[in-house]
């Protein structure tokens, strides 16, 4: 495909390029995490580095309800163009824990409906929809903390957190790290709350990656910033 080409690029032949990308040991492997594409995503990404900036484009890749397509469309959106109902829309069309995690993170903490969102999400009584408002709640606390309640995000977690479904505890597990590295005078605190819930505690952690089980996860962090 031309230089040339690009900007007028259809779906058909996008679709078709992100297809010759499907390899079945990938598939598999993202199989056993929820996600039902088979692309190799550093290659998706060269494809979107090619296309640049194309909300139309996009907002036809993300109406295909194709995983890879989706992800592709995140990557070539403009954030700020979506208003928040359509953000909403799309966070429940996702689907898959990767389509989740690139909308909240490429997408919507770019949008200024941003801390409404988070705000709406966070009371959803859907988890994966409150995961996402947990998700912008942990970015709060690491980089706008001002006005948030941080006792009352730790009280919530302590008395939810342990029988949360699978992504929305993942998400409030993230909130809890992120409030013990951040802000040392409720560190103690957030490991004490990480050493009796005992959540990802065994979780299988590769070499040379730290583990998602709060207090390690806290004092880990924390001891690399002291270095």
């Amino acid at each position: 495909m031309t230089q040339a080409a690009v900007t007028g690029v259809t779906v058909a032949e996008v679709m078709a390029e992100v297809a010759e990308l499907d390899d079945p040991r990938i598939r598999e492997v993202n199989a056993r995490h929820g996600d039902d594409h088979g692309v190799n995503l550093s290659k998706l990404r060269a494809i979107a580095t090619r296309l640049k900036t194309q909300q139309e484009l996009a907002r036809e890749l993300w109406a295909t309800d194709d995983t890879a397509a989706r992800l592709l469309s995140l990557l070539i959106c403009r954030p700020k163009a979506f208003d928040r109902d359509e953000l909403g829309t799309m966070l429940r069309q996702a689907r898959t824990p990767k389509v989740q995690d690139w909308l909240v993170n490429y997408v919507v903490k770019k949008s200024p409906h941003a801390e409404e969102l988070r705000l709406a999400w966070s009371a959803d009584p859907d988890p994966v929809v409150a995961s996402a408002g947990w998700t912008l709640t942990s970015e709060r606390v690491a980089k706008k903390p001002e006005g948030l309640d941080l006792p009352g995000l730790l009280d919530v977690i302590e008395a939810e957190m342990k029988g949360a479904p699978d992504r929305l505890q993942w998400a409030m597990n993230t909130c809890l790290a992120t409030i013990g590295i951040e802000h040392a005078e409720h560190r103690g605190r957030a490991l004490d709350i990480g050493e009796r819930l005992e959540v990802l505690k065994d979780y299988p952690t590769p070499p040379n990656c730290t583990s998602p089980f709060a207090p390690i996860w806290i004092t880990e962090i924390v001891s690399r910033k002291d270095t």
